[in-house]
């Protein structure tokens, strides 16, 4: 297929923040086009945002629905090939299925869904439209995140011991919620955000991200939740005990109220043999860490990374980071889409996160809230 891929965006209108990340990532190949869009609940709004985006007005439209009814009828050189969901969580599922169901691949901002049924339904209908499901857990795409998983794989840690992974941020130290801030506004609200609010949002990045490095699944868990922030409804702050199936423990901490941390997810895995340790505002380095000799510290770009070539964009001495990451996951979510859309097979070793870390993440984050509930007492983590 010789040709941009086409897509539609629902949310990332006028004030919105992950919107404008899946754009640039979504573009920055040269592989796609935005030619239309659903880009707010509110029509006058959406129409302004199409404007700003330049997208032919008459692919603009007032609501997901009006977008699915409308871009279904269109015709096979002018059809959308997938459409991006960056809305807040409770508007993930219903336009998830609407368009699979429609016939189109989709791309959504994660958490998959608001509850764990919710994801249910989507894995179901994804398995029966035969659609291209995508999940944008983006620190999976950084380089060496994949150069620390290839390690794991190739058994230089040994057998894992132990996980520690932390995610704090300190913007939400205060009650910026009340002062109309958008962000914060509906992550603080149950009925937009679910049932967790920091572990929702952050803690399900830092469980993806020890789930994809080390290949471990959690069996049970302890979790402690506190919201600090007088008058908000949801945790804001998160401490929780791991068991992994095969033996290892772990640690996972997130937070929006520490102040003075901006968005230092990092991540130290321990094995037997060796450790290693990234942090995400340092992504292009990792470091690999040994008891009988001194520690390495392995740096993108470099001929020594035995990561594939595609995932690292310019030479080494020029920080590749966030952004860099999100378009990684769109590169392996268009090898998928173009099978799709060419009635291929879809590759089974594209590297985007699919339904099923969604799911898992969602189960992750109902075993938190059910153990904070029973007074940080352990629970199992279900596996579906």
């Amino acid at each position: 297929m010789k040709r941009k891929l086409r897509f539609g965006m629902i949310g990332g209108g006028q004030g919105a923040f992950i919107g404008g990340v899946h754009r640039i990532a979504a573009i920055m190949d040269g592989q796609a086009e935005l030619v239309a869009g659903a880009f707010s609940s509110n029509a006058e709004r959406a129409k302004a945002s199409g404007r700003d985006l330049f997208v032919d007005p008459t692919r603009v439209y007032g609501s997901y629905a009006e977008m699915a009814e409308v871009e279904a009828t269109k015709p096979a050189h002018e059809r959308l090939d997938f459409v991006i969901i960056v809305t807040p969580n409770h508007q993930h599922f219903p336009p998830a299925k609407l368009f699979l169901e429609a016939g189109f691949n989709v791309v959504c901002d994660k958490p998959v869904t608001l509850d764990v049924k919710e994801a249910r339904a989507l894995k179901k209908i994804v398995a029966r439209t035969g659609k291209v499901f995508a999940l944008t857990h983006n620190y999976t795409g950084n380089v060496m995140v994949k150069q620390a998983q290839e390690f794991v794989r190739q058994g230089k840690l040994g057998t894992i011991r132990k996980v520690i992974v932390e995610y704090p941020q300190g913007w939400m130290s205060s009650a910026i919620e009340a002062s109309g801030q958008k962000q914060a506004d509906w992550r603080t609200d149950p009925k937009r955000s679910g049932a967790a609010g920091c572990m929702g949002d952050i803690g399900s990045h830092a469980e993806n991200l020890a789930r994809y490095i080390t290949g471990l699944e959690i069996e049970e868990l302890c979790a402690d939740l506190t919201s600090f922030v007088p008058g908000r409804t949801l945790d804001d702050d998160g401490n929780v005990l791991l068991r992994f199936k095969g033996g290892a423990k772990g640690i996972l901490h997130a937070s929006q109220i520490s102040i003075g941390d901006e968005n230092d997810l990092n991540i130290r895995v321990y094995g037997d043999q060796a450790s290693l340790e990234w942090h995400q505002e340092h992504p292009n380095e990792l470091v690999l860490k040994f008891g009988d000799q001194p520690r390495q510290i392995w740096r993108r770009g470099n001929g020594y990374v035995t990561v594939p070539g595609q995932f690292t964009r310019v030479p080494f001495g020029h920080p590749e980071g966030y952004l860099e990451a999100f378009g990684n996951v769109y590169q392996e979510i268009f090898r998928a889409v173009r099978a799709e859309v060419a009635n291929r097979k879809i590759p089974r070793n594209a590297d985007y996160p699919t339904v099923d870390d969604g799911l898992a993440g969602m189960l992750f984050i109902d075993a938190v809230v059910k153990s904070a509930q029973k007074g940080a007492r352990w629970v199992k983590v279900k596996t579906s």
